[in-house]
């Protein structure tokens, strides 16, 4: 018997003895990462138009928070798929595996750049290194004595003094959003490195280095703004020294009201997020659980959708929301493993 046809029957039964088939939802629960919720919703948009179902109810709960939701077990109570702005963790699956979540398709659905972004209305042409922004949001800097001291600088001219004189105001996600440790792990890792103390440090004592290149300063210069990035393009329309920290989609959904900042002297756009040439981009993913298919209703046709060339091909509506897509071949690679439930090895 197909392993799909077994899972959904332990789900049906299980929904009929503790709830009754009655009660089982009639729309797909999708929850997950901030950046990656703007393609749920419009693949959620379409899947409605054009079947007449209920459009699946979308949450954005950041990557971590997700995780936990979707992990939480199986049946109607429970997430039939999260979006992700990084890989699922080994305490993840062992969260989902010790919940019974043991059947799971992994897709990447193409790639993000790690904007940091201002607004337009600020006149400076913003360029800064990922060591600049070590400097502006690390929790500890070495002082002359070489000992770690809490982080002294007050403006980006203290970071260097080519740097405009303003406050460092930074917004960004907090520690549970996958946004947060793309940022950690491709901007202040790299930035942290550049640095010879803290290239010394790894070399000698890498968990202490991880502890220092991973901190953010608490001292009110680095503002968590919770799970939803459109309140940081809000913020940065208020102020305008204000830089905030999101994925691509919500610069380029904002291009009138906000300018990106470049890296190491490349801006983030579709091409150099595309061509590997910005430094800090990083794979978008959703996770499936497979035990659901063909109890909620419409799983599988959301999964059509999802995968369908209008969707995720170069020229696609996903294109269109901000996403980099992924090439021709990997789109294949990925459809064959979502419509057949590939298992992701827990």
């Amino acid at each position: 018997m197909n392993k799909f046809l077994v899972s959904a029957s332990a789900v049906a039964i299980a929904l009929t003895a503790s709830v009754g088939v009655a009660a089982a939802r009639d729309q797909i629960r999708i929850v997950g990462s901030s950046t990656v919720f703007p393609y749920n919703q419009a693949v959620a948009e379409e899947y409605s138009s054009k079947t007449g179902n209920p459009a699946p109810v979308v949450e954005s709960l950041g990557t971590g928070g997700g995780f936990r939701a979707f992990c939480g077990g199986i049946g109607p109570d429970h997430a039939d798929i999260t979006g992700a702005s990084r890989a699922i963790t080994k305490s993840e699956k062992e969260l989902c595996a010790s919940n019974g979540v043991t059947d799971i398709t992994e897709a990447l659905i193409g790639y993000d750049g790690l904007s940091l972004a201002i607004s337009r209305k600020n006149d400076a042409d913003w360029d800064l290194t990922e060591e600049q922004i070590f400097r502006a949001v690390a929790a500890e800097l070495p002082n002359e004595a070489g000992e770690l001291v809490p982080n002294p600088n007050q403006t980006w001219a203290d970071v260097d003094s080519s740097l405009p004189a303003t406050k460092i105001v930074i917004i960004g996600p907090p520690p549970t959003s996958g946004t947060r440790d793309a940022f950690v792990e491709l901007t202040l890792h790299d930035g942290c490195s550049a640095m010879p103390f803290f290239a010394e440090l790894k070399k000698t004592d890498r968990d202490a280095w991880n502890v220092a290149c991973s901190r953010v300063r608490q001292d009110g210069l680095f503002v968590e703004a919770g799970e939803n990035d459109n309140l940081i393009v809000q913020s940065l329309d208020g102020d305008v020294n204000a830089i905030g920290i999101f994925g691509y989609s919500f610069l380029y959904e904002n291009s009138d009201k906000l300018k990106g900042v470049a890296i190491n002297g490349v801006e983030p756009t579709f091409d150099t997020i595309a061509d590997g040439s910005y430094p800090v981009a990083r794979p978008l993913f959703f996770y499936v659980k497979n035990a659901h298919r063909g109890v909620i209703p419409g799983m599988n046709e959301f999964l059509e959708e999802y995968m369908s060339e209008e969707a995720l091909a170069a020229g696609g509506y996903l294109a269109e929301r901000g996403l980099t897509p992924l090439s021709e071949e990997k789109i294949l690679e990925v459809r064959e493993a979502v419509t057949g439930g590939k298992k992701l090895e827990m």
